[in-house]
């Protein structure tokens, strides 16, 4: 996704591509080039280090890499605290219909009995859940709770083989790896009588660019964290 970020980035009036690093570039080619915002689309491994340094440099980031959990998240809010000018943004998708498929999900939850969530990636893929997946199961979770739902009823007693999937925030999650696909979810959600599914689909990873744009615009006038793109979009839910 980094080579299409990229192209965005030249493509988008206004902006200016001043640098385009590899995992074996130093990152202090960021401060040759007088970047002032960076695009983390890396691996897991490697992110917390590549945004402190931007924070620590003054240089805002957009994240768009999996495998922040919240400690490391707490580590990020501290050093923003110490950088009070700064802006980060970590965002599971950048797809404008993602996002909104996952308020959707969480506007949704507390009027169903049963919600699980089913998300579909090419096999190259090297984390799973998605994080999308992950962060749509933590808002329907935090929505079911809030207005006292209990989990999803299950009578599985037995599941040596993990048929049943993660379990995310008292959400169950499911993971398909199969060449051909891009990016797609779904959450169902089941009641007596009837059933509500709510579908996102990324044919190509050109989706996240829209998302990608509004975010490097947006960054620097948002200081601090901010998760997920829905805090960058009025959406009035």
């Amino acid at each position: 996704m980094g080579s299409e970020a990229v192209q965005a980035v030249r493509r988008a009036e206004g902006l200016q591509l001043v640098a385009e690093l590899g995992s074996e570039d130093s990152l202090e080619a960021l401060v040759a080039a007088g970047a002032q915002v960076v695009v983390d689309l890396t691996v897991p491994s490697a992110t917390e280090a590549n945004v402190r340094f931007a924070v620590e440099h003054g240089i805002h980031a957009v994240v768009g890499t999996t495998g922040w959990d919240e400690e490391s998240l707490d580590r990020l809010r501290a050093l923003l605290e110490r950088h009070p000018g700064t802006g980060v943004l970590i965002a599971p998708n950048f797809s404008i219909g993602a996002v909104l498929a996952m308020r959707f999900s969480a506007l949704a939850a507390r009027f169903f009995e049963s919600v699980e969530i089913v998300e579909l990636h090419h096999p190259d893929k090297v984390d799973a859940p998605s994080g999308t997946a992950a962060r749509t199961a933590a808002l329907v979770g935090r929505a079911r709770r809030e207005a006292g739902v209990a989990p999803s009823p299950d009578a599985t007693q037995q599941d040596p083989h993990g048929a049943r999937g993660a379990v995310v925030e008292d959400v169950h999650v499911h993971s398909v790896r199969l060449r051909g696909l891009v990016a797609h979810q779904e959450t169902l959600l089941g009641g007596t009588g009837e059933q509500l599914t709510i579908r996102h689909d990324s044919f190509d990873r050109i989706s996240f660019m829209t998302g990608v744009v509004l975010a490097v615009r947006e960054v620097g006038s948002r200081p601090g964290l901010t998760h997920g793109l829905e805090g960058y979009l009025d959406l009035g839910l």
